[in-house]
């Protein structure tokens, strides 16, 4: 007699991350509310979806999908009529809610259907989308984004298109671990992991930094002479980095009290693979009481900023084109913050169809 030998079923490999699209039921900034005037339209792109962002005349915003239904030319390269656009091509016109409502030699009746409306709106300067489900976008409109409608702070903009998946833009920040990336604007930093906290859609690190040889540069001297430096070799007395699913936030402490510096990021995947994406963002630098210190310091603190973002574009570019040519995430993560936000990725993204 023979026995038969039941082996357990070797669980599935987790999911690629980089293929794991990110969850339409949440709002995606897409553009700058002054790159649009009243009585225009902005071509823009959420996941390989064209989208025309719409201003009436009034001052009233939507976003329609950008292709009519006729000939699918692009709306935007018709015209804005009242509350509605009127494409190009025939002069097919539709409202803001996407409904076909005049196509001029067929008459009144028996309109063919429309195009697909988002929910539109702004906040703190940006236009954002909702892609997903639209009953759940009133409840899930970001209230403000970071300290940009803070008038103690001074801010810039934060905007850059980065050919790699939005995961590797939530690790790199992240991941404080990476200052060697930027030893030329910092010399040689080290990152102190002081705890973490996480949820179902949300994962939180703290940070302290302490300088392990070199002096600040130029740029750096600025960010410390605005944000202030205590004793002890300490950059910072605490930076806390939340990822709140999509978006994240970082922020700086020096001696308690309100934050001294604040960032908040958003990144709207453009292409339908998501390989790449825009990222849209504001950087705010408290204050300090003397007045205009932060003017003069302005100029070196966005150079210095400038010059981080770009290392960091570089080499997340550069993890994207890694796993193109290994065909997947190989990605050997032993930093336990990082696994925290890896596992939130994965849950609250959707896992991209084969």
């Amino acid at each position: 007699m023979s026995v038969q030998v039941i082996r357990p079923v070797p669980p599935a490999p987790p999911a690629d991350l980089r293929r794991t699209d990110a969850h339409p039921d949440y709002w995606y900034p897409i553009a700058w509310s002054r790159e649009l005037k009243p009585g225009h339209m902005l071509a823009r792109s959420y996941a390989g979806e064209p989208v025309a962002v719409v201003r009436a005349k009034s001052g009233e915003l939507f976003a329609l999908e950008n292709r009519c239904a006729h000939r699918q030319v692009p709306l935007t390269h018709g015209v804005v009529q009242g509350c509605g656009v009127r494409c190009g091509y025939h002069g097919w016109a539709y409202d803001a809610q996407g409904r076909c409502i005049d196509v001029p030699y067929l008459g009144s009746k028996d309109l063919p259907n429309g195009v697909r409306a988002y929910p539109c709106r702004e906040v703190d300067g940006l236009i954002f989308i909702f892609p997903g489900d639209p009953a759940l976008a009133e409840a899930r409109l970001p209230a403000a984004l970071g300290a940009k409608a803070n008038a103690s702070y001074k801010t810039r903009e934060l905007n850059r298109e980065v050919a790699a998946h939005y995961t590797f833009m939530h690790e790199n920040l992240f991941d404080m671990n990476h200052q060697f990336l930027h030893r030329r604007q910092m010399g040689m930093i080290k990152a102190r992991c002081l705890g973490r906290r996480h949820g179902e859609d949300w994962a939180e690190v703290d940070y302290s930094f302490s300088r392990t040889e070199g002096a600040p540069t130029v740029g750096e001297q600025a960010i410390i002479g605005v944000i202030g430096k205590r004793g002890g070799g300490d950059l910072t007395d605490l930076m806390t980095i939340r990822t709140e699913y999509p978006y994240q936030r970082l922020r700086v402490w020096v001696g308690g009290g309100e934050p001294v510096l604040h960032v908040w990021l958003g990144y709207t995947p453009l292409d339908k693979d998501q390989r790449t994406n825009r990222t849209f963002g504001y950087l705010s630098v408290k204050r300090p009481k003397i007045p205009g210190l932060l003017q003069a310091a302005w100029p070196f603190v966005t150079m210095f900023t400038e010059n981080i973002f770009n290392e960091d574009k570089q080499i997340v570019e550069l993890e994207q084109a890694a796993h193109d040519a290994q065909g997947q995430d190989w990605n050997n993560e032993v930093f336990p913050p990082i696994k925290d936000l890896r596992a939130l990725l994965a849950r609250c993204g959707v896992p991209a169809a084969a």
